[in-house]
C-alpha cells in the first residue's frame, strides 16, 4: 500500500492543503509533504492523528477492498452440452449473486430440463429462434427479439418450437441453475 498517496488523496478530498493538514494535526507542512512523498514513515500515533483530522481511522485507512471484477470474457465461460441443450454460464460462479444468466442455446425440438416451483424469478431475452416458455400447463410463445419474465412459483422448461437453433439468455434470480 502507498501510504503517502493514500494519505494525499484524502487530504484532497478533503480539499485540504499540506499546510491545512498539517495545522490541524500539529505537524509541519514539510512533514506532510514527506509522508506523501514517501519520503518518511509516519508513526502508529501520528497516523491516527493525521487520519482524525481527514475523517478516518486505522481500520478504514488499511481495508482494501477487492477489486470487483466486471467484464468476463469468453474463456471464462463455462459450457455444459446435453441433449440438444447447450448452456453457457456467462459470469463464473455466479450461483454467489443475486442472479445468473446463462446463455442458452437449444436445438430443434430441444427442451431444457423441467424445473421444480422455487422462489425467484426468471427473465429471458431470445436472440433466435422461437421458443415455448411452459409454466405449469400453460405454453407462452417468444419469438426472436422477444422477451419473456415469469414467476418461478410453476413448474417451468422452456422448449425450441421452431425449425431451426434457438438461442437465448436467460437470467434467474437467485441462481438456480
Amino acid at each position: 500500500m502507498d501510504i503517502g498517496a493514500k494519505i494525499k488523496q484524502m487530504r484532497n478530498q478533503k480539499s485540504l492543503t499540506q499546510e491545512e493538514l498539517a495545522d490541524r494535526c500539529e505537524l509541519t507542512k514539510g512533514y506532510i509533504s514527506q509522508l506523501e512523498n514517501n519520503l518518511n514513515s509516519p508513526s502508529i500515533a501520528t497516523l491516527t492523528d493525521i487520519l482524525s483530522a481527514l475523517g478516518s481511522n486505522l481500520s478504514e485507512f488499511f481495508r482494501e477492498d477487492p477489486e470487483e471484477k466486471v467484464v468476463f470474457s469468453k474463456e471464462e465461460f463455462i459450457e455444459k452440452d446435453s441433449d440438444g441443450v447447450l448452456q453457457h454460464w456467462l459470469i463464473p460462479n455466479a450461483q454467489k449473486n443475486m442472479m445468473e444468466p446463462i446463455l442458452v442455446e437449444l436445438s430443434e425440438g430441444a427442451e431444457t430440463a423441467g424445473d421444480i416451483p422455487h422462489e425467484g424469478e426468471e427473465f429471458g431475452f431470445v436472440l433466435e429462434g422461437k421458443i415455448a416458455i411452459v409454466l405449469g400447463k400453460k405454453h407462452h410463445v417468444c419469438k426472436k427479439g422477444e422477451a419473456f419474465y415469469y414467476t418461478a412459483s410453476k413448474p417451468h422448461s422452456i422448449i425450441n418450437k421452431g425449425k431451426n437453433k434457438a438461442k437465448f439468455i436467460w437470467i434467474s434470480t437467485p441462481p438456480n441453475f
